[in-house]
């Protein structure tokens, strides 16, 4: 089992940012493929990114949006630029193991955070 607490979500001003935090306990953290979703209100949920030895990203927050991680802390970060209204929503971090074929995908992912808001003001 893998345990993730998000944090670091808020209000914020377009334009702003913000750096969101998940931290893990349980299994080794290393081991893991760390994503981030986002549901915003009325939609469904979406891919933000994935981080293993690299990192990728929607079309939608490539260039403003950052993951990293810090395996001696089981933590991956998501550093939010220049967010929009648009980038409103519960923010999700999730793990899945190694060796998956589409981390694009929630699918690929078998342990999730309980969610953190954040929330962009025009």
């Amino acid at each position: 089992q893998v345990q993730l607490v998000e944090s670091g979500g808020g209000l914020v001003q377009a334009g702003g940012s913000l750096r969101l935090s998940c931290a893990a306990s349980g299994r080794t953290f290393s081991n893991y493929v760390m994503g981030w979703f986002r549901q915003g209100p009325g939609k469904e949920r979406e891919f933000v990114g994935y981080i293993w030895w690299s990192a990728y990203y929607a079309d939608s927050v490539k260039g403003r949006f950052t993951i990293s991680r810090d395996n001696a802390k089981n933590t991956v970060y998501l550093q939010m630029n220049s967010l929009k209204p648009e980038d409103t929503a519960v923010y999700y971090c999730a793990a899945g193991g190694a060796g998956g074929s589409d981390y694009y995908s929630s699918r690929q992912y078998d342990y999730w955070g309980q969610g953190t808001q954040v929330t962009v003001s025009s």
